[in-house]
């Protein structure tokens, strides 16, 4: 009556390129469109540049050891690096993820592990201020020993 309980993202999936089960890649990867991988890459996995709409999927069995830069990033295998995603990341249950998950939009199921930080993409990381106390003085903090020097005496 509802429809069915699987995701809007396995009827949209386009697959421009397959990474078999089989296959095992040393070196950086640069795509554009759909990837799809169910083997192994030991090397960064980066979406050319000015490629819209270009989508990583790490299958089940899919290992990457490296860093991956895409605008969607799908992972139901296992990951060893950080992700950057300028659109959305989905952890499905299946996933294991070694890195640090820099997202616009994050997807986690249950079941999905990360050990790694959550970083918002457009949350920059700012400098805590100085307490005030030592703002004025410097790391010293020369005019508090005076006082309690003063306090003593």
């Amino acid at each position: 009556m509802f429809g069915s309980s699987k995701s809007n993202r396995e009827s949209q999936l386009v697959v421009d390129a397959l990474i078999g089960s089989q296959v095992v890649i040393r070196g950086d990867v640069e795509f554009s469109g759909g990837l799809y991988v169910e083997g192994r890459i030991h090397g960064k996995v980066i979406a050319a540049e000015g490629a819209s709409g270009a989508t990583l999927t790490v299958a089940e069995h899919g290992v990457i050891e490296g860093e991956i830069r895409a605008q969607v990033v799908v992972i139901s295998g296992r990951l060893d690096g950080d992700v950057h995603a300028s659109e959305k990341v989905e952890l499905t249950p299946s996933a294991r993820v070694n890195g640090n998950v820099h997202y616009q939009v994050v997807e986690m199921n249950a079941g999905a592990q990360l050990n790694g930080r959550l970083i918002h993409a457009s949350s920059p990381v700012a400098a805590l201020p100085a307490p005030e106390g030592e703002a004025a003085e410097g790391k010293g903090g020369t005019a508090a020993r005076r006082k309690l020097a003063e306090a003593m005496a």
